[in-house]
């Protein structure tokens, strides 16, 4: 049999063209594309007949590569009538393609225009080429293919997912040894469903010993082309062979009734308003104001751009990974009609000196990333991009940039639709649960709303709303200076650094914004124009003489309070029991943030200081995942280093908690 892949290889190597690793990588079967794909994995884990009428079905796939077996499975889910609700893809990538080399492999290898058109539809939504998690949506959400980009012996332990199915892809292991490793199938056995099924065109001893030891048992079947034999299974542990079980849903009235109260509508709030309606839920939204976004989200723009750091933080990976996710929350807004107010794409870091300038640029080399992401640029490019001349210059964000936070959070709330029942001017005072439902009371001692599930997006208020006591949030005051039309040179985008300037469509000027902790203040202050001003012109000459032209107390501005953590990190994800973890203190000791004890149905999403806008949407898809037991959004590590119980866990582990 001819395989579709060779022609596009050879014509790749006869031209000269460069080409993606991925040709030559051992990670990739050469072997029977889309024949194989049908035959060993969807035939091979019994598909489409054991997603059936369930809610959610999750593959999970050990090598991506030019994403065949998705494509047909991605088919074969389309033309069921009995289809699930919700497909899960999972699948990691040491050597993803770049996206002019998936075209052109598929112009070469796709002859069935159906897949070819799924094919089309996917390098639409090809992500950059950066590390971590990538959430791409098709079909209204109900097609979810998750890629990580990164090698799978470190990817697979990082997911936090319920398999249903496996496809267990790559070469045999005399060729490709470190993908089937004794660690390879004990992180499949870690995420396993009860069930779950697998199926590889590989019957080598060593995998089948492997399978054994990790709870699955297998048999041969005839194979596909030139193999004579491949292997079939399901995961049937005799014996413990994991700490912890992999995710699940809400118990059954929670999933019947699919109601939540959502208290804080924000960028926080409002987000996972929009997630939780795209899978089905009804939401009451509790408000203390008479609309949404009016603290710290009611600014009139504010930026958006991931972080660079050299070692590629775990605030840098957060950021990058929240960013990427809200570009495609944000695109898919305004394909549905909801299109929030943004500026056009583009915004530029100035760094602080030379030699952090050089620095970074060293950092964005050495970390491999794409220029679309990020690029260094030098002082007369930076002057050229925001039209204006710039002290040094530093990194443009080809794909950041400004946005309206109140038109976002309309957007969200508009996609919601007759999901989303809103009440404004209601002050929650204290939730309590009783037997499966959680009731919502305000100030007044009434009850004001009640549902199996409540999410306390609130800032400042959501440790006392939801009785934490182990969350160090505290209050950053941050004043905006607006100037008025002609009073500040003009920019042709963004510039941010020690502080930041935006030029708004009306012609007026943002800068901003002071960093004052523990600052109850609410009146403008003069010097906090000149601080806003001063910091600006360390970018920005020009600024430099702005108050000797116009009076600083004249200026218009805004006041609001950020809520931070000590960490300087989201508080995002199910709320830790901490009254049960307090009584089993000594057990919990010496605790993994899977150990601790949750409040069945009840989540946080607040303490977003200065980046909600890059981390709102994340946090809020990271919410409705663990709400639907369906796969996380991002690494499991990534997800515990913003866990609420992080600060408990700390003192566990400290033995400052008294049992």
């Amino acid at each position: 049999m001819t395989d579709p892949l060779i022609p596009a290889v050879l014509a790749f190597r006869d031209n000269g063209t460069p080409f993606s690793p991925v040709y030559d990588d051992i990670y990739h079967s050469a072997v029977g594309a889309l024949e194989q794909a049908n035959y060993v994995f969807l035939h091979g884990n019994a598909l489409p007949e054991r997603w059936q009428g369930r809610r959610i079905f999750t593959v999970l796939e050990t090598g991506f590569g030019m994403g065949i077996n998705f494509l047909m499975t991605w088919a074969a889910w389309r033309a069921d009538p009995a289809r699930c609700e919700r497909l899960h893809f999972v699948s990691t990538e040491k050597h993803p393609f770049t996206l002019a080399d998936l075209r052109r492999a598929y112009a070469a290898s796709l002859v069935d225009p159906a897949i070819a058109a799924l094919g089309e539809a996917l390098a639409s939504e090809w992500p950059m080429l950066v590390p971590g998690t990538h959430r791409l949506e098709f079909d209204e959400g109900r097609v979810v293919l998750t890629l990580v980009f990164g090698d799978a012996l470190q990817s697979l332990p990082a997911l936090r997912l319920r398999a249903d199915a496996f496809y267990l892809d790559g070469f045999a292991p005399a060729k490709n040894p470190e993908l089937w490793t004794p660690a390879i199938f004990k992180s499949l056995a870690r995420l396993a469903g009860e069930g779950a099924t697998f199926a590889t065109y590989s019957s080598a001893g060593e995998i089948k010993r492997a399978l054994t030891q990790c709870g699955f048992e297998y048999r041969k079947v005839e194979g596909f082309g030139w193999k004579r034999a491949m292997l079939v299974g399901h995961f049937a542990p005799r014996w413990r062979v994991r700490r912890h079980e992999p995710p699940a849903p809400l118990g059954p009235f929670a999933a019947h009734e699919r109601h939540a109260v959502v208290i804080g509508a924000g960028l926080a709030g409002c987000a996972v308003i929009e997630r939780l309606a795209a899978r089905g839920w009804r939401i009451t939204s509790l408000e203390r104001h008479a609309s949404v976004a009016q603290e710290a989200s009611g600014n009139p723009a504010g930026v958006f751009h991931p972080m660079i750091s050299r070692d590629d933080s775990v605030a840098s990976r957060v950021t990058r990974a929240g960013f990427l996710y809200a570009l495609r929350r944000w695109a898919a807004l305004e394909r549905q009609g909801h299109a929030p107010l943004r500026g056009r794409p583009g915004l530029l870091q100035i760094a602080e000196h030379d030699d952090e300038a050089r620095a970074m640029r060293e950092a964005i080399a050495a970390l491999g990333y794409p220029p679309e992401f990020v690029t260094p640029v030098s002082a007369d490019d930076a002057r050229q991009l925001a039209g204006t001349p710039l002290a040094r210059g530093g990194w443009l964000f080809p794909h950041g940039g400004w946005i309206d936070p109140s038109t976002l959070c309309a957007a969200q709330c508009a996609a919601a639709g007759d999901k989303l029942d809103r009440r404004f001017g209601v002050q929650v005072a204290r939730i309590e649960r009783s037997g499966d439902q959680w009731r919502v009371f305000d100030t007044a001692g009434d009850e004001v709303a009640r549902a199996p599930v409540v999410i306390v997006a609130s800032a400042h208020d959501a440790a006392r709303i939801a009785g934490l006591l182990h969350t160090p949030t505290r209050s950053i005051r941050g004043q905006l200076t607006l100037l008025p039309p002609g009073a500040a040179p003009s920019l042709d985008v963004p510039v941010i650094g020690e502080g930041y300037a935006i030029r708004l469509p009306d012609g007026v000027t943002l800068t901003g914004a002071t960093y004052e902790l523990d600052d109850t203040g609410t009146a403008l202050r003069r010097a906090g124009h000149l601080e806003n001003l001063e910091r600006v012109a360390q970018m920005l000459p020009g600024f430099a003489q702005v108050a000797s032209h116009v009076d600083p107390s004249t200026f218009a501005g805004r006041v609001a309070f950020r809520c931070v953590t000590s960490d300087r990190l989201p508080m995002i994800g199910n709320l830790a029991d901490e009254a049960l973890a307090t009584r089993e203190a000594q057990r919990l000791r010496g605790a993994w943030p899977l150990d601790l004890p949750r409040v069945e149905g009840l989540y946080g999403a607040f303490a977003y200081g200065s980046r909600g806008l890059v981390w709102a949407a994340l946090g809020a898809e990271l919410i409705a995942s663990q709400i639907e037991g369906e796969p996380w959004p991002l690494e499991r590590d990534l997800a515990e280093d913003i866990d609420p119980a992080r600060f408990l866990l700390r003192a566990l582990r400290q033995g400052s908690v008294a049992g």
